[in-house]
């Protein structure tokens, strides 16, 4: 049960784990009893969401889920009424499918409606990729860009490497992105046939499991080093 009486009920942001491993081993005790007290959720796949949420908490009643996708398919219409629990009293979980809501995921629209409406927004602490990479990166954490995803289109990709290294190189700036997994080879290949010799290049993949891999070089040692990044979920940092 997680009415609240007579309250509006919050909106909590419950970080996943970044790939196959047990919860617990990197998400605090606090993620089980956040969910273990929450039946209402916003979730991208309800598969995946129902499998760590039993993982999890395997007492929980699946029954007694109730969920609403957040993805791709979602009509931007319909996403006020996801928080209408909120004002019957309960508390609604958002779940990404790794990592932190909100961040590099759709989130961040449910996390804006709930402000505009006065609810209550809760963060939980948990692993977020893009921050675990610049940690290990020995890059500037002091100042640095998230920019998603590159163009596709191979002209417009080599300028944007470019442009991000030459930010980095004015501001002295950490310039953080990602690519879809089966696409990493050919963006590690594209950063060292585009990027100065000088540059570093940090690349973080299966960051928490057992293959992690995380390595800072110069693009001149990423040409002679050898990494199979083939669908393996990686960040790829770049300073100049």
């Amino acid at each position: 049960m997680n009415q609240t009486m007579g309250n509006i009920g919050k909106l909590y942001l419950i970080p996943t784990t970044l790939g196959d491993n047990e919860p617990l081993e990197v998400l605090p005790i606090s993620i089980k009893r956040t969910i273990e007290h929450i039946d209402h959720y916003i979730v991208e796949n309800e598969k995946t969401a129902r499998h760590f949420i039993k993982k999890i908490s395997s007492k929980k009643s699946q029954p007694s889920l109730h969920i609403n996708l957040l993805n791709k398919f979602t009509e931007p219409a319909i996403l006020p009424t996801f928080l209408d629990s909120c004002f019957e009293g309960y508390n609604v979980g958002i779940l990404s499918e790794a990592g932190c809501p909100g961040i590099a995921d759709p989130g961040a629209d449910i996390v804006r409606i709930a402000h505009q409406k006065g609810i209550q927004v809760v963060p939980l602490v948990g692993p977020s990729s893009i921050l675990l990479a610049l940690m290990a990166s020995g890059l500037n954490g002091q100042s640095f860009a998230f920019n998603g995803y590159l163009p596709i289109e191979a002209g417009e990709r080599k300028k944007s490497i470019k442009k991000f290294e030459k930010l980095s190189r004015d501001f002295d700036q950490s310039q953080i992105f990602i690519e879809t997994p089966y696409r990493n080879d050919k963006l590690l290949a594209e950063l060292i046939k585009s990027l100065s010799p000088q540059t570093l290049v940090c690349i973080a993949c299966d960051i928490t499991l057992p293959t992690e891999f995380i390595a800072t070089k110069q693009v001149a040692d990423w040409q002679r080093a050898s990494v199979d990044l083939h669908k393996r979920p990686t960040i790829f940092i770049i300073h100049a």
